[in-house]
């Protein structure tokens, strides 16, 4: 009898075409290495966008749709592995690995990484334990360094009030090759509600905000329903629908038109 898996895949950016770490080329591995393998493949989870680093702190809740639709089916799938190409496709900070293995276990499910054979999360060989290690620090560091690079320019950038940069704000796009953020008008009648809702009912947990906004057809960037992470997201962005331009220690009026 086949064992039953599940395949996850992730890019840090839209359109990312980075060699090997493409939606298509890593789904088209997983599903490779689960034939090679004989491995019953249920579905592949995605996302497109987001970092392997992100996670609410406050919440303890990591802000991947993809990720989190997983880890609950995971409650009434029956499967053995979850496939990915690279651990680093599941997580790159330490604290979103921790709350992973926490989920992973609970169920009884393992990681089967496609470029680390020997890597699982209930490893007890030292040499395995010190290889996988190595391997995640030394993917870790290639991280930072980039990002210190990055960093550099969008604080400039930053620092005269412009878009530095990354993943667009919930409520505004930007034209292909441009970098001036541009009011998603849409998107812009949901935030304006969100904050109508908050005033109007104080008492309300982010829960009951994300319910109110899906009876009312207001959907995410992706097209979906609210939960409680997006509507805090937007929550904490006030200060920018404001017209507010923050980027670490840099606090400047925005080159956006304000929302609010």
């Amino acid at each position: 009898m086949k064992e039953r898996v599940v395949g996850y895949v992730r890019v840090s950016t839209q359109g990312q075409v980075k060699d090997g770490y493409s939606l298509a080329y890593q789904a088209d591995e997983i599903e490779r290495y689960c034939a090679q393998h004989n491995l019953d493949l249920i579905t592949i989870y995605k996302d497109e966008g987001i970092s392997g680093a992100k996670v609410d702190e406050n919440e303890l809740t990591i802000e991947r749709e993809g990720l989190q639709e997983m880890l609950f089916d995971l409650k009434w799938r029956d499967v053995k592995y979850i496939v990915v190409l690279n651990t680093s496709r599941l997580w790159r900070a330490d604290i979103v690995k921790v709350l992973i293995h926490r989920e992973l276990k609970r169920y009884g499910v393992d990681v089967r990484s496609i470029e680390q054979p020997n890597y699982s999360i209930y490893v007890h060989d030292p040499n395995d334990f010190l290889i996988n290690g190595m391997m995640e620090l030394l993917d870790q560091y290639q991280r930072m360094e980039i990002a210190l690079k990055l960093g550099r320019g969008r604080r400039k950038k930053a620092q005269q009030g412009g878009y530095a940069g990354g993943r667009v704000a919930y409520g505004y796009k930007v034209k292909k090759g441009q970098k001036t953020l541009e009011v998603n008008q849409e998107e812009a009648r949901a935030i304006k509600r969100l904050f109508e809702l908050r005033e109007i009912h104080p008492s309300w947990s982010l829960s009951e905000l994300a319910s109110q906004l899906n009876a009312e057809g207001y959907t995410t960037q992706q097209g979906k329903q609210f939960t409680k992470v997006q509507v805090k997201r937007i929550i904490d962005r006030k200060e920018f629908y404001q017209g507010v331009y923050s980027y670490g220690d840099i606090k400047v009026a925005g080159k956006h038109q304000a929302i609010l």
